[in-house]
């Protein structure tokens, strides 16, 4: 019997090894991957399309259409759809971000054929209903009115539209009236050119049989093919960063966001930076979560974080705070940053966040809908399937010299915009 007094010992993660999906081909040409894992006979499937912000002929006009797709189609009502899902025990997701939209549905492997069918009539049969269209409308104004009495909200929205522009598909802002300007026919012109077969990619997962992929050709392979979208991605123009404060009459809080652009994963110092961001503030146990939170208490929660999207990137760092402690919050921030840039990491801190870092992948591997959210970043972001096993190398390797150089190219203060909204 083991001793239940003795902890067990612990051991370091030394390898950890992406499963490899099987890819595919549909009759259509979309490609496929198939990450068959598990014992439960359950499944999902995610459908993407190159259809964010990029690829839109107006504003805002990416997150409506995808949005809508399960509010009606040719034969079934929005309610219809809703009762199917509900009886066959599925779940219908539509995520949007600023690169990609996408379909998500999760079912049970007897049912997959009726589930399967009913995403494809999403796909290719959507009417965007006027009165469902009117109401998305009316709702994204009135959660929008809300949102923006929020001092975080306002700080995001800031510092992302001083590093991109205004007219930037990453850096503009949804505005009342931009939804305002939003018509039925933009929605059916947003899907016709950019929901087809040639524009889309298929991640598969689950317990999956060889009947189920014949299926999924024979519904999915109907998408159709047509000529590849046009992208709409204006080169960004850089401004001198500088600091910004945003009077919020009122606010019990202030926000405060510090940032600056960086660059999508394919850049050589994208992994490095990804380390040092976590030293910074990317855990519970980070520099400024300890020194800003533990040491002087003046926030609840701080964090840094890089958003690599599809074509560039961002860092940023974000709290809230009491307004009397906004200036010292501040200079905190600025110490922490100075620190990193000027003393080398510790080699007990480097080993600890070597550790919760590849304890971050280990769990990402931990189920077959985990590996395949780990495929899908490989695969929308065209990174290559070694690109798992190069970044858990290159934990292992990061030295701290390396991070210090990171910090003095990257953590300038004087290369951050500074937003700081409140009274």
């Amino acid at each position: 019997m083991p001793n239940r007094g003795v902890s067990p010992p612990i051991k370091d993660i030394t390898q950890l090894k992406l499963p490899m999906p099987q890819e595919i081909s549909l009759s259509n040409g979309i490609p496929v991957f198939v990450v068959n894992m598990g014992t439960q006979e359950i499944f999902k499937i995610e459908v993407i399309f190159d259809a964010g912000r990029p690829f839109e002929h107006k504003k805002m006009v990416a997150r409506a259409t995808t949005s809508l797709l399960k509010e009606g189609t040719r034969s079934k009502s929005a309610a219809e759809i809703a009762e199917l899902l509900d009886f066959y025990g599925s779940s219908l997701s539509l995520p949007v971000n600023l690169d990609t939209s996408n379909m998500i549905l999760y079912g049970l492997n007897k049912h997959f054929d009726k589930m399967l069918s009913l995403m494809t009539e999403l796909l290719t049969e959507p009417i965007f209903p006027q009165e469902e269209l009117n109401s998305y409308l009316e709702n994204s104004k009135q959660r929008l009115l809300v949102d923006l009495a929020q001092v975080d909200v306002i700080s995001y929205r800031a510092v992302t539209e001083y590093i991109y522009g205004k007219e930037h598909p990453y850096g503009y802002n949804s505005q009342p009236e931009l939804y305002q300007h939003i018509k039925r026919e933009d929605l059916i012109s947003h899907w016709e050119r950019n929901f087809v077969a040639n524009n889309c990619k298929v991640i598969i997962s689950g317990k999956i049989n060889d009947d189920m992929l014949h299926q999924l050709d024979q519904f999915l392979g109907k998408l159709p093919i047509k000529d590849q979208p046009k992208e709409n991605f204006p080169p960004i123009i850089k401004q001198t960063p500088r600091k910004v404060h945003i009077k919020q009459e009122g606010a019990v809080q202030t926000s405060i966001r510090i940032g600056r652009q960086l660059f999508s994963k394919h850049h050589p110092d994208f992994r490095g930076l990804l380390f040092l961001n976590t030293v910074l503030g990317g855990y519970f146990g980070s520099r400024l979560m300890t020194n800003i939170r533990e040491d002087k208490g003046y926030t609840y929660n701080i964090y840094s974080t890089i958003d690599a999207l599809h074509r560039d990137g961002y860092f940023y760092i974000g709290t809230e705070v009491g307004t009397e402690f906004a200036e010292p919050a501040l200079k905190e921030i600025y110490n922490e940053l100075d620190l990193l840039c000027n003393e080398k990491i510790g080699v007990d801190e480097l080993q600890m966040v070597k550790n919760y870092m590849l304890g971050n992948l280990l769990t990402m591997l931990d189920g077959t809908f985990n590996v395949s959210d780990v495929v899908k970043t490989i695969v929308t972001e065209q990174l290559g399937f070694d690109s798992f096993e190069v970044l858990v190398e290159s934990i292992h390797q990061t030295t701290p010299d390396q991070l210090q150089k990171l910090a003095q190219q990257y953590l300038r203060k004087e290369d951050m915009w500074e937003v700081v909204v409140g009274e």
